[in-house]
């Protein structure tokens, strides 16, 4: 018969493991119950413009010259003339263009790059889906790359652009129908493909150019309108995102995490960088401003959508509903004149890729701060700088994790050392401190008195302790949106079975190990204080791996290493501190 203290201990084994076994089960259960993201082969492409349901038209109505909103269908996705800059005249398909397009079916033309595989609807020269090949859908799919825009049965998030105004070839009776010359394009690497979409109106021929490059998530767009009548022509670029308030499809977020943020930002002279997301205009309506420059953004997590119009000029912003419960974030530029015989042209950037925050930062000014760190900013930016710089170095991001752990320790050793020896003169005077708890057990002001008195003749502090505590918190919370927002970690692999540094460890090895550190720095710190506290502190490695198990794999990662840190410290100021009591003596 085995004593009672070992059986104890056998027991505790037996649960820990038993309870270990349970989670990874329900973990393997929630991961089967995970429907695998499946994409159609082409998006959807609109056949008959004229048959579309109300709200899918996309130009308003004409107008009186007197009230530009007159008569404008309220469900019309595209700008009414009371957005242009400057007023214009009520806005008019060309009789001929129309009657000649009638009928005729929309397709597309799909552009393929190493960093995208766009699609571009004729009708209109829409964007109308973005597959991002460089980042698969998940760790365990890499051939199935990530759908940033679709429109699908499932999905509006689509891009627009056209011409508005008195002679722009876009209204809401029909949308251009373009041709181009080749509808399959590739652009290998290094090159720079331009694509040329054509539409040939009664009075004028319109042209939309799109600039893909290899390497890049920006697409220059252009329009040029020649005009071949006889009278000045006039019209201005609108640029919007359309989007449903559907998540993504490969939602990465876990439900009991904070969320990233789902919505749309813009940047105006008040606000760098003002979010506005589905029910800010669903409570409170539209938005509009008048921004000299600026961009429009969809944000999701780790992938971008953005409009960026020219610096120079003012623009007119609206984020709205639209129909069908959609929602459209754009701008309208000014209207432009084009005289008899010249050609007019407009010009814009749509970027759709990862938030890339360096690549964003020579985009547009303030455009890298849609890579959200939250209130902690100012201390997660330079965090991730350090990061960077030493994934640079050893070109492992959880080896750039433990580096960064050591100098953010390094920076804060003197403040930590004055916690921990405030600690180690605590554990000094914790035998006085048991024999008064056990004399005035009975009168807890006279304890009171006697415990400060103490304290006040040692020199310590029992606040002291909280320090080194403390002092990691912000950089915790600060490192935790540089993981969970930089898509530079998204699928990082660290080595043997972390495979993805930005979700949890499969098997919790990380958070139990960092359980355990937790528990072995409590054995060294004073267990002073009323009995409940004690057992309440006692609860805390506990509960604290509990609440790790569903965090980033690289954030564990990071507090573990700084547990262990912590914990040689501790043991060398101990050591000091025992030598200076000691000589003292």
């Amino acid at each position: 018969m085995l004593p009672p203290e070992i059986q104890r201990i056998v027991l505790l084994i037996a649960l820990a493991a038993t309870a270990y076994l349970m989670i990874l089960a329900w973990n393997d259960d929630m991961e089967a119950s995970r429907e695998d993201v499946v994409y159609s082969e082409a998006p959807l492409v609109s056949s008959n413009p004229s048959a579309e349901t109300p709200g899918a038209a996309e130009i308003p109505s004409a107008a009186s010259a007197a009230d530009p909103a007159a008569n404008v269908s309220p469900d019309s996705d595209i700008p009414d003339a009371s957005r242009l800059v400057e007023e214009a005249q009520p806005l008019e398909q060309q009789a001929a263009a129309a009657a000649q397009n009638q009928g005729e079916s929309s397709q597309y033309v799909k552009v393929t790059t190493p960093s995208l595989v766009v699609w571009i609807d004729l009708r209109g020269g829409d964007i109308i889906r973005v597959q991002l090949p460089k980042f698969p859908v998940d760790i365990d799919h890499k051939d199935i790359p990530t759908v940033l825009l679709d429109r699908s049965a499932t999905q509006t998030y689509i891009a627009q652009s056209g011409l508005i105004g008195e002679h722009g070839p876009d209204s809401q009776a029909q949308r251009p129908l373009y041709r181009v010359e080749n509808s399959d394009v590739l652009v290998g690497e290094g090159e720079e493909r331009r694509v040329v979409l054509t539409a040939a109106l009664a009075d004028a021929v319109a042209e939309k150019h799109f600039v893909f490059r290899a390497d890049d998530y920006l697409v220059d767009v252009e329009y040029r309108l020649r005009n071949n009548s006889a009278e000045v022509m006039r019209a201005a670029m609108f640029a919007q995102i359309k989007r449903d308030s559907r998540p993504p499809p490969a939602d990465e977020s876990f439900a009991l995490a904070p969320q990233p943020y789902l919505g749309a930002a813009l940047t105006t002279p008040d606000e760098r960088y003002m979010k506005v997301d589905f029910d800010d205009i669903d409570d409170d309506g539209s938005v509009d401003k008048v921004v000299a420059g600026g961009w429009i953004a969809f944000l999701q997590h780790y992938f971008l959508s953005a409009w960026v119009p020219p610096a120079e000029q003012t623009n007119s912003y609206s984020l709205r509903r639209g129909g069908n419960g959609t929602y459209l974030f754009g701008y309208t530029g000014p209207l432009q004149r084009v005289a008899a015989g010249e050609t007019g042209q407009w010009q814009a950037q749509f970027y759709a890729g990862p938030k890339d925050q360096k690549r964003l930062e020579q985009i547009a000014e303030n455009l890298n701060l849609t890579v959200d760190y939250g209130f902690l900013w100012w201390v997660a930016v330079p965090l991730f700088y350090l990061l960077d710089w030493l994934y640079s170095l050893v070109g492992n991001w959880g080896v750039a994790i433990i580096l960064l752990t050591v100098v953010v320790k390094a920076l804060l050793y003197p403040l930590s050392a004055a916690g921990y020896r405030s600690m180690a003169n605590m554990r000094r005077v914790a035998p006085a401190m048991k024999r008064l708890q056990e004399r005035y057990s009975n009168d807890r002001e006279k304890l009171s008195r006697e415990m400060m008195a103490l304290y006040k003749k040692e020199g310590a502090n029992p606040l002291g302790g909280c320090l080194p505590m403390l002092l990691p918190m912000p950089i915790f919370i600060a490192l935790y949106w540089v993981l969970f927002e930089s898509v530079e970690l998204r699928q990082a692999p660290f080595f043997l079975w972390i495979e993805d540094l930005a979700v949890m460890d499969p098997f919790f090895i990380l958070p139990l190990a960092m359980g355990a550190s937790m528990y072995w720095m409590q054995t060294l710190n004073p267990q002073v204080g009323d009995p409940m506290q004690v057992k309440m502190m006692k609860m805390m490695p506990i509960m604290f791996t509990v609440l790790f198990l569903f965090f980033p794999a690289g954030l564990v990662l990071y507090w573990l290493v700084n547990n262990i840190l912590s914990i040689a410290q501790q043991q060398y100021v101990y050591k000091q501190a025992e030598k200076a009591q000691a000589a003292s003596s």
